[in-house]
Parts: structure tokens; C-alpha cells; sequence
């Protein structure tokens, strides 16, 4: 699988290739990945002084479109995850890898997520199709409409995170991007707040963007089936779309923390085309993952794939993230 770079100003993006690798039994897989997951004297991820998010963050979704209650239970209990206790490997533990990223203080990435508003923008505000620049539109929104509804417009610990419905289409979605972090320009919001955004692609291109649980349609593999006959890792939480999103939603809260106005952590001489810490990790989410393979991770007594815990006993599967520590991609249920 291959990550595509935006020649955008936006800083983050990624994509799955249409061309899958031929399938390898995990340990076969496993035995032969003699390039740790990643690992590489060519990787040059560089400091670039600027700041990462060492404060609390209060995290503020604005749900864009018409959204299934399920789905949105599903993706908080993850942002719940991220700060709160679990069985390990659990989703705090996976970000505790986030947190190995520092300041010019020494500073670490805080361990403190916490969800502190929603905002429902069921009448799409701005139309059913977005262009990058529409979601700081769209957090305006969020912070100018009428009190009680209005979020607050939060410049000093505040992550705004635009999550749109699987009918809304946005620019370049599916073709180049799946989500993307920047920050807001104050001529738009007023301040200059971190924000990302993630598209459902539950209907659009979940083999694209919800892999490994749909594949592409010109892979040459037949449609996601239910008698498990085609190999396709069902999703943990029962839906391809928000199960999908949850990997999405984690590769850019960690990278726009530990990059959040384009010139801290990230390795490239470009920084409107950076490569960031998740975008070194695409595609893998267990040891031995890469080459179209995501790697060892768990099946529940179901058959459905994970590889972290959740909170309230939500299980997830979440791509690794580059370990400064380590020069390698790793998570919490690396073998190694």
C-alpha cells in the first residue's frame, strides 16, 4: 500500500493504492519482515522547533451530515480510549508512542484527551460537497451559531475534529486523501486553533479507505461477503465505514499533535508536503505489516480484527504510529 502527498497547503493526507500485494500467512509474513516494520537509516525525521500539543486537549467534534447513532457511539468511546484505562495492548497504551514526541522544552505530547463538545451540523451547513478549505468554514459555523448549540472557540488547548457522513463528498476524498489535519486562519475563524477532518467512506470507497475490511473494486477480489469465504478482516465494532474512520481519526490526532502548525515533527525538506509520524506506518498495524500486509494483530472469538482495547470493552484496529525511540513503526501489540 502506498501513501499519496498532497501538493496542497494542507499538511496531512493518505490513501490506500488500488493494487493489493498477494496474501501471506501471518507467519510467513512475520519471518521474512527483516525490515522492522518500517525501520530505516534513510527515515530522516527532523525537529523543526515548532510546537506540539503538551497541553490537555480539549477535543471538539462537529458532525457533519446526517449521522447513525451506532457509528457515533463507536467513535467516541475511541476518543474516550485514548485517555482512559484498558486491558493492554489498549488504545492509551497505543498513544503513549504519540507521546514520545517533545517540545523545544523537552515537553511531552500530553497524555490528556478529552471530549469536550459536539456540535450536530445535520442541515450541512455548507452543501454536500466540500472543498478542503469549507471545513474551517465549518468550524466557524460551529462556533458563531446561536448558545446552547454554538461550541466554544477554544485557542488555547482547543483540536476541532470535522467528521462528515458517508453522502457528503469532499474534495479529492477517496481519489487522494481519507483526512487531513492544518490549523484555521483567523481571517476565517478568528484564531488560529489545530483541526482535521475524516470522511466517512462507508458507501463511497471503503476499499480504499476502510482497508482491510472491504477491498478495492479493481483488486480483482470479489465483494466483501458474510460468509467470510473472500479473506476480508471483519471490522471490530460491526461497520466497515466508522471502523475504518476510527484509523483515520488516530493517524491524524497524531499527527497533527506532534505537528500542529507545519513545523515541528516530520521528515522532508517540503513542509506543505510533509511526511509525518503516522504517514511512515501506512498500512501497518501489527509485526511483520507492510507490502499490503497489516500485520500479526488479534481476532476476537468472532473472527473480527483488532489490535488495541477499548474503553467500556470496545476493541479496535488502529494503524502503528514511527517510534522516535525505536526508528521503527510500533504499537502495543508488536511481537518484538
Amino acid at each position: 500500500m502506498q501513501k499519496l502527498h498532497c501538493n496542497f497547503f494542507f499538511l496531512s493526507c493518505f490513501v490506500f493504492s488500488a493494487t493489493l500485494a498477494h496474501s501471506w500467512s501471518q507467519n510467513r509474513e512475520f519471518n521474512q519482515a527483516m525490515n522492522y516494520e518500517g525501520s530505516s537509516d534513510l527515515v530522516d525525521l527532523q525537529y523543526h522547533m515548532g510546537p506540539v500539543l503538551t497541553s490537555p486537549i480539549n477535543l471538539y467534534i462537529i458532525w457533519y451530515g446526517k449521522w447513525n447513532p451506532t457509528q457515533q457511539s463507536t467513535i467516541r468511546d475511541f476518543i474516550y480510549s485514548l485517555s482512559s484505562p484498558a486491558p493492554y495492548p489498549s488504545v492509551a497504551d497505543w498513544w503513549s508512542t504519540v507521546r514520545l514526541y517533545t517540545d523545544q522544552t523537552g515537553s511531552n505530547i500530553t497524555r490528556s484527551i478529552a471530549l469536550s463538545g459536539e456540535f450536530y451540523d445535520s442541515a450541512y451547513s455548507h452543501g454536500n460537497y466540500l472543498s478542503r478549505l469549507s471545513m474551517q468554514s465549518i468550524i466557524k459555523h460551529a462556533v458563531t451559531s446561536p448558545y446552547p448549540r454554538a461550541l466554544p472557540l477554544n485557542p488555547h488547548n482547543g483540536l476541532y475534529l470535522v467528521l462528515s457522513s458517508p453522502d457528503v463528498r469532499v474534495q479529492d476524498f477517496c481519489r487522494a486523501v481519507c483526512g487531513f489535519h492544518y490549523f484555521t486562519f483567523p481571517t476565517i475563524v478568528g484564531v488560529t486553533v489545530p483541526y482535521a477532518w475524516v470522511g466517512n467512506s462507508g458507501t463511497q470507497c471503503p476499499g480504499v479507505c476502510a482497508y482491510p475490511f472491504a477491498w478495492p473494486k479493481y483488486s480483482g477480489k470479489p465483494p466483501p461477503s458474510t460468509n467470510g469465504g473472500n479473506n476480508i478482516m471483519r471490522a471490530p465494532n460491526g461497520d466497515a465505514g466508522a471502523d475504518g474512520m476510527i484509523s483515520v481519526i488516530a493517524h491524524e490526532l497524531a499527527e497533527v499533535s506532534s505537528n500542529p502548525l507545519v513545523n515541528a515533527w516530520y521528515a522532508g525538506d517540503d513542509p506543505t508536503a510533509p511526511t509525518e509520524i503516522a504517514d511512515l506506518c501506512m498500512g501497518v498495524y501489527g509485526s511483520g505489516g507492510g507490502g499490503g500486509y497489516v500485520g500479526v494483530v488479534s481476532k476476537d472469538k468472532w473472527g473480527n480484527g483488532f489490535n488495541v482495547n477499548g474503553a467500556k470493552g470496545r476493541k479496535f484496529l488502529v494503524q502503528w504510529v514511527w517510534s522516535p525511540v525505536k526508528r521503527r513503526c510500533f504499537g502495543p501489540n508488536a511481537m518484538d
